[in-house]
């Protein structure tokens, strides 16, 4: 018999021996049974949220599958040690889950499977709106975990002391959360902890104090937008190590501390935004590794007399609100990898200095200052790569430089309230990147610049210039804001509007426009706020209108020349009906997508906007764009409107303001009005209201004022609940006759504290009693007195009293009584 070749017979063997090898390094490579099904087991709760809320699974994490050929550590979002040997114990040490449930806004027991794997090291789970407390006992089972990311949630709650037993943890980030609460002794346990970010919480001075106590070996540290309101501990000093100090936006009282001086390893302090006092120690600025040193928004005080040397490498400086006086500091110069300066709200005057065209500046704010003269011809030229650029509120004069365009990397100017004229450079169409652009207030005039539709500008402020003519409408289909208001414009809406699809907030107020309200708004869906306040507007209000805007929660269309009545369909404008929820307002949002990256380092763009001004509480008032978000303003006020008014006006009870002023409505005041459970001003005045004044609006707890004055009102004002606490001013209740009550000191007929009922109607039988009852009554008042004649009568007749003649002095004698 042949005998087989060696060869092939080894060649076998190893084709046997690596076929072997690959199955079982490919079965090492899965991560363990237990782990893959606590995994399939998250995603299976996420998919009875997406079945419960009818909405479909658009997950990444479907590709999670329960198949035998599908291993976990393939999976998306899923990360399992390296090994260098294949039979090694595979495990899973990464999760990162960011962002993934943001839709779903689930409980944080969602997160119950994760807990089973222990071998987790770090864990992402940052933006996914969770809800309720953070879980204390999963959290203790990742006794292996270095890094946790748990930000951008909506946990609440405190911080449960199990967490504080990680005994490898290194990062910790809890920020943009409702956390609160004391904090546990075992904070201390944390000996390995070097990242610690708690911004955006509601912690106290505690937090703080147990911070610089017990965790001596941070290097990054960010307790900003807290309530803290202590003085700045001088234990900070020992926190040796620490390269990022953030306690901006807390309530922090007192003098900067010396005991900083102490680290030397600094590189960003944010002191920002609290009640600091006293001088700004020149020491700041010595230290060799310090970037960024943010101070603005305090009460600080530099002294204008300090020379400071480039001991430093700052990169972004803020001393805004610093009380800085005279000139822009010329010290300012030498720092020259200064790419971010902000030195608004002083009292700095004089030019635009020259030498900050010499910097490599990214962002300048020199707002709110008494700066004078016209700005460089090569302004833009010079500072090329300039992205922010904020002038607002100081004396500047003169034409803007033509080479706009220049500014290549522009995405903010804001030149407002200033006295700036002539046209506006037509090169500003070519800034691509431009996304604010505020030029309000100035002494603007002639054509407008045509944008390119594709352009990324959102925010777009010119109103309170000398533009005229008709409503321009080349504006990018991105806009969102858009004002135009008191300059001179005239003529009627017109329609091509309707292209910027993302409007949200048109401002027209105090123009010359004329014609019809169109009936194209309600196109635009996106529309929050409408101001179309004291033009000449004139018909009737178009019901369609109220049919698609659905987002619109300000609408001001006073001081026009509007008949008709007011449309029923105003109960279909859903924003007027629920509060916002959204905590953040328009203006902000846009202000945050400015917030840029420059040097890997994030600059934080603090910007003021134009208030919305209205006629709140009888007199002008600006709303703060900061806080516009929570306001619901509904005002009809001198116009020529009619009818009644419509008792659908009571479904809006999101309103804070209803003003209905001015016109020439009829009838009673609609009991509904009780049901406005937000309303802070109702003003019904000047008017032909007749009736009562509805006892349902004392169920309105905000109510302050309440305007019914010039109307034809009648009866007892309402004095229970809220009527009786708020401002009890006579003269809203001046110029209606048949009104009673305390609030003017009028008392009723029958005043005792409480409205009367009206009498229940009266039967005949209780009619003909009541009747009956009157004769009786009245037949005794007359057969009295003469019944009483009648009786002495017929005494004297009958000789029952003998009337004697007088008596002499000398003969007295008693009356003779009968038996």
């Amino acid at each position: 018999m042949e005998r087989p070749y060696p060869l092939l017979t080894l060649s076998g063997f190893f084709f046997f021996f690596f076929f072997f090898f690959f199955l079982l390094a490919a079965a090492c490579q899965s991560c363990p049974e237990y782990q893959k099904q606590a995994l399939l087991k998250f995603r299976s709760s996420i998919l009875v949220i997406t079945s419960s809320l009818n909405t479909s699974d658009d997950s990444p994490l479907q590709e999670w599958s329960s198949s035998s050929n599908s291993s976990c550590c393939q999976w998306y979002k899923v990360r399992c040690n390296d090994s260098p040997n294949p039979t090694s114990k595979v495990v899973i040490t990464g999760l990162y889950l960011d962002g993934l449930l943001a839709n779903l806004s689930p409980q944080s027991t969602i997160l119950a499977p994760l807990f089973h794997i222990r071998t987790l090291e770090e864990l992402y789970i940052s933006d996914n709106n969770l809800q309720g407390e953070i879980p204390a006992i999963g959290i203790a089972n990742l006794s292996s975990l270095v890094i946790l990311f748990m930000d951008g949630n909506n946990l609440s709650g405190s911080i449960p002391p199990q967490l504080f037993h990680l005994p490898l943890l290194r990062s910790l980030f809890l920020d943009g959360n409702s956390l609160s609460g004391e904090v546990p002794e075992e904070i201390g346990n944390l000996t390995s902890l070097q990242d610690l970010s708690l911004s955006g919480n509601k912690f106290l001075d505690a937090m703080l104090r147990s911070v610089v106590l017990c965790l001596r070996g941070l290097v990054y540290l960010d307790l900003s937008h807290n309530h803290l309101s202590m003085e700045i501990p001088t234990e900070i000093g020992n926190l040796s190590n620490i390269l990022t100090l953030s306690l901006n936006n807390n309530r922090l009282t007192g003098g900067i501390p010396s005991s900083l001086q102490k680290l030397s390893k600094l590189n960003i302090l944010h002191l920002q935004n609290n009640f600091l006092t006293g001088e700004i120690p020149s020491w700041l600025f010595n230290f060799g590794n310090l970037w960024n040193l943010f101070l603005g928004g305090n009460r600080l005080i530099w002294n204008n007399s300090a020379e400071i040397a480039p001991n430093s490498i700052l990169c972004q400086l803020s001393l805004k609100s610093c009380g800085l006086v005279g000139e822009v500091p010329k010290w300012i110069s030498t720092h020259t990898s200064l790419y971010f300066l902000d030195l608004g709200r002083n009292s700095l005057y004089g030019a635009f200095p020259g030498w900050l065209l010499e910097m490599q500046l990214q962002g300048l704010i020199l707002s709110d200052n008494k700066l004078t003269g016209s700005l460089p011809p090569d302004l833009f030229s010079r500072l090329q790569v300039i992205g922010v650029l904020a002038l607002s509120r100081n004396n500047f004069s003169g034409e803007l430089p033509k080479n706009i365009e220049n500014a290549t990397s522009l995405r903010v100017l804001t030149l407002s309230e200033n006295n700036f004229s002539g046209s506006v450079p037509q090169s500003l169409i070519h800034c691509l990147h431009l996304q604010l652009l505020d030029l309000s207030r100035n002494r603007f005039s002639g054509s407008f610049p045509v944008f390119d539709p594709q352009v990324e500008i959102t925010y777009i402020d010119f109103s309170y210039n000398d533009f005229s003519g008709e409503v321009p409408t080349g504006f990018p289909e991105a806009t969102r804001f858009l004002a135009l208001g008191g300059n001179r414009f005239s003529g009627g809406l017109p329609f091509n509007l309707t292209n910027l699809t993302k409007l949200e907030r048109l401002e027209l107020q105090d123009n010359n426009l004329t014609g019809e309200l169109p009936k194209f708004f309600s196109q635009i869906s996106t529309l929050q706020i409408l101001n179309l306040r004291n033009n000449s507007f004139r018909g009737s209000i178009p019901h369609s209108i109220f049919n698609q805007l659905s987002s619109l929660r300000i609408l001001d269309i006073s001081s026009n020349s509007l008949t008709g009545e007011i449309p029923e369909e105003f109960h279909n404008l859903v924003g007027m009906i629920e509060p916002p929820n959204t905590p953040s307002s328009l203006i902000e949002n846009i202000a945050l997508g400015f917030t840029k990256t420059w040097a890997y380092q994030t600059v934080q763009v603090s910007l003021d906007f134009g208030d919305l001004v209205v006629n709140w509480k009888n007199s002008k008032q600006g709303i703060s764009s900061d806080i516009l978000n929570i306001y619901t303003l509904l005002d009809l006020s001198n116009n020529q409107l009619s009818g009644h008014i419509p008792a659908s006006l009571g479904a809006l009870k999101a309103l804070k303001l209803l003003n209905i002023s001015h016109n020439k409505l009829y009838g009673k005041i609609p009991t509904s009005l009780g049901d406005l459970e937000n309303i802070e001003t109702l003003d019904l005045s000047h008017n032909s209201l007749f009736g009562s004044i509805p006892s349902t609006l004392t169920r309105l707890q905000q109510l302050t004022i309440l305007d019914v004055s010039n109307n034809q009102l009648t009866g007892q004002i309402p004095d229970g609940g809220q009527m009786g606490t708020m401002i009890l001013d006579p003269n809203y209740y001046a110029n209606n006759s048949g009104l009673c009550g305390m609030q003017i000191r009028v008392p009723c007929l029958e005043d005792d504290g409480l409205p009367r009922p009206p009498p229940p109607p009266t039967t005949k039988a209780q009619e003909h009693h009541r009747k009956g009852g009157w004769f009786l009554w009245e037949g005794v008042w007359i057969g009295y007195p003469v019944g009483l004649l009648l009786a002495i009568g017929i005494i004297l007749g009958t000789g029952y009293f003998t009337l004697s003649p007088p008596m002499n002095h000398q003969h007295r004698s008693h009356c003779p009584i009968r038996r």
